[in-house]
């Protein structure tokens, strides 16, 4: 009895640390202080622009113009359309290098190494961004201030494009949460910054280093990624001035679709946490540790549901570790609210906050289908959908 007394209270720490760690994270990083990067060097780096397309090309102007609007000058930007008609899409611009691979890639990395393979000259730097995106003008001009801090990767902003349905309201509060926790708390406290699969930066040669002898297939990539890079010691700095407007999940099946890739590829590559984390405490690794543990928590909607199961077994039965977990919930909901608050946040975030549970709902759906998410769909296609 002993025994399983003693699982059980395990069980609840392993769970309900994840609600509490990220109101503690931010009380160290208020504590630490924040420094600012200084200003970008004079010469311009050489960048490229990695635009990646499935099947999907309907907003692939609407990408370009925006690309070509930068404030930037050493640039070429390369189209990878990936199984994608392209008999209509015509850029003048020299700069524009539409690529169309001969077979069919169905992999984001097969896309960026078949664009660096077709590179027209050597760039010093690339980023990648997907088919669905904006950028602000001055996007690059901001990346280069870490870069010139010595940093190899960096994570930009991903704000919202459309606000215009309950799901892409709840998805932005969402982003706006990771950005806020997982982005600039993660990286002020002298961490890494998680990767966030477009907004992001690296130079060619770490790239490289880190993904050209793998095949990494299905959604996930950038979970490789930022293990590798923090694997072998470096920092990816978070920047919330490099913007990038995605578009937002609008619609049911786009939402059970997208997250059931995601759920899956948590799932494949939690281990990676463990991995760094005892590297992390082998090494005295800051860094290393601090990602590691944070690599580890499930997504947000399982360990809110497993919490709120863990404090209903325990009112009936261990009535003040109950109340435990009534206050770690709460605590929770503070962090959240304050994520919210510490960013630029439209009115119409908050108002949806009310629907989660139905948001929950269809995660949930997405979890029944999480081990063939793969097999359902490559990449979201987006659209409206009024709820």
């Amino acid at each position: 009895m002993e025994l399983l007394s003693a699982l059980w209270i395990l069980v609840q720490v392993l769970i309900g640390y994840n609600l509490v760690l990220p109101l503690l994270l931010l009380l160290l990083y208020l504590v630490r202080g924040r420094k600012q990067p200084g200003p970008a060097r004079a010469e311009q780096a050489d960048y490229a622009i990695i635009v990646t397309a499935y099947e999907q090309t309907d907003l692939l102007p609407q990408v370009v113009g925006s690309l070509l609007k930068l404030h930037y000058e050493r640039y070429l930007i390369y189209i990878v359309a990936d199984k994608c008609d392209i008999s209509h899409l015509h850029f003048d611009d020299s700069r524009v290098h539409l690529l169309r691979p001969e077979t069919v890639l169905a992999s984001n990395t097969r896309s960026h190494f078949y664009a660096i393979r077709h590179f027209a000259r050597p760039h010093e730097r690339l980023t990648i961004i997907d088919s669905d995106n904006l950028v602000d003008p001055e996007y690059l001009n901001e990346l280069n201030r870490y870069f010139d801090q010595g940093f190899e990767a960096v994570q930009g902003i991903r704000e919202a494009k459309n606000l215009n349905s309950t799901f892409a309201c709840l998805d932005a509060a969402r982003d706006i949460y990771y950005h806020f926790y997982d982005g600039k708390v993660l990286y002020g406290l002298g961490s890494s910054a998680t990767l966030a699969g477009s907004g992001m930066a690296f130079t060619a040669a770490l790239y490289r280093e880190c993904l050209e002898h793998l095949d990494v297939t299905g959604a996930g990539f950038d979970k490789v990624l930022q293990h590798a890079i923090v694997k072998r010691g470096k920092r990816i700095a978070f920047t919330d001035k490099a913007i990038v407007y995605d578009e937002k999940t609008a619609k049911s099946d786009q939402l059970v679709k997208q997250r059931a890739r995601w759920i899956n590829t948590w799932f494949k590559y939690f281990f990676f946490g463990f991995d760094l984390l005892l590297t992390g405490v082998r090494r005295f690794s800051w860094n290393q540790t601090v990602f590691g543990l944070v690599l580890l928590r499930p997504p947000l909607f399982i360990f809110l549901l497993l919490s709120v199961l863990m404090m209903a077994v325990d009112l009936i039965w261990l009535p003040s570790q109950g109340l435990i977990w009534l206050a770690a919930l709460f605590l929770f909901a503070a962090g959240f609210l304050l994520a919210l608050l510490a960013s630029p946040t439209d009115p119409r975030i908050y108002r949806s906050l009310i629907n989660i549970p139905r948001f929950i709902g269809f995660q949930l759906m997405a979890l029944v289908k999480a081990k063939k998410a793969n097999t359902i769909s490559v990449a979201t296609r987006h659209g409206s959908e009024k709820s």
